[in-house]
């Protein structure tokens, strides 16, 4: 059996990973000032963050074409594949992966798995590289199913936003009422919730200071209750500056976990704004 990967842009993975693990990647669009942009091919992270400083209405996103998405499903039959696992934002902020359950079930020349990651940006491109690892070294398909199960569950981050209007506007925090106050330098702590997949804020701090150290009271609370150990990531929106110095902090607290760095490009940052900050989690898998 020949099993292909597909992700979509808002894993951010490189376009050199993307060719070493043969994983194609479908660019969910941006729509800025009526002009639709193309995650990854026709804007850049940081030309997306110049834009949005001076604009007047936010941008939004939409899915890619279901032509397109039908599209790469038969260019991907054509070159012999019978399987296609395909990893995608979670269903709570797009409507990506119920779109594809559909497509799927019009396909007969190939047999299509959507797959919700329940997260977004590179914690979900790690999904979709050890799916493609798998794949590689022809593993059955219920083992990377399997798998990218396990590692799923094992994944959390804190997000912390300088300005919570994006998320409001676009409907993507579910419990906004419980964090907007009149309160100055109020940062408020989000995350995934772990039964619903929605993006919540779970407490209120004073200052990013306050923020990082009970993000790091979270991540440390985690690794002690677990059996294996984690993978860092620490992410930035158009702020490389402060992920630098948050990762070399990190370095020096927890030595002996492995921290990658990573960012949020436009479909993500559209919804967080410019600066946010985030760290996540995962199974190492490269250790287990």
């Amino acid at each position: 059996m020949k099993i292909a990967v597909v992700t979509d842009s808002s894993s951010y993975l490189s376009k050199a990973e993307a060719k070493k693990y043969q994983i194609h990647i479908v660019s969910i669009p941006v729509i800025i000032e009526d002009q639709v942009y193309h995650e990854g091919v026709d804007i850049t992270t940081e030309k997306f963050y110049q834009r949005i400083r001076s604009l007047k209405e936010l941008p939004k996103t939409s899915q890619p074409e279901f032509g397109e998405l039908n599209k790469l499903y038969d260019q991907l039959a054509d070159a012999g594949y019978d399987v296609v696992i395909s990893i995608h934002l979670a269903a709570t902020i797009s409507g990506l992966i119920n779109s594809l359950h559909t497509l799927a079930n019009t396909k007969s020349n190939i047999k299509i798995i959507p797959y919700d990651s329940h997260i977004t940006v590179r914690l979900m491109g790690y999904l979709a590289i050890e799916a493609a690892r798998m794949a590689q070294a022809g593993e059955d398909l219920d083992d990377i199913l399997a798998r990218l199960d396990d590692l799923r569950s094992t994944i959390d981050e804190n997000i912390i936003v300088n300005d919570l209007t994006n998320l409001v506007k676009g409907g993507r925090l579910s419990n906004a009422s419980a964090v907007i106050g009149t309160m100055l330098n109020i940062k408020p702590l989000l995350t995934f919730d772990d039964q619903t997949d929605e993006i919540v804020a779970y407490e209120k701090v004073r200052s990013v200071k306050k923020a990082y150290l009970k993000t790091e009271q979270r991540f440390a609370k985690a690794q002690a209750e677990a059996d294996f150990p984690y993978r860092l990531l620490v992410l930035d929106a158009n702020d490389r500056a402060e992920n630098d110095l948050w990762t070399a902090d990190l370095r020096k607290k927890f030595p002996d976990t492995t921290i990658d760095q990573s960012y949020f490009g436009p479909v993500i940052g559209t919804h967080l704004g410019e600066k946010a900050m985030a760290l996540g989690w995962i199974k190492d898998f490269d250790k287990v």
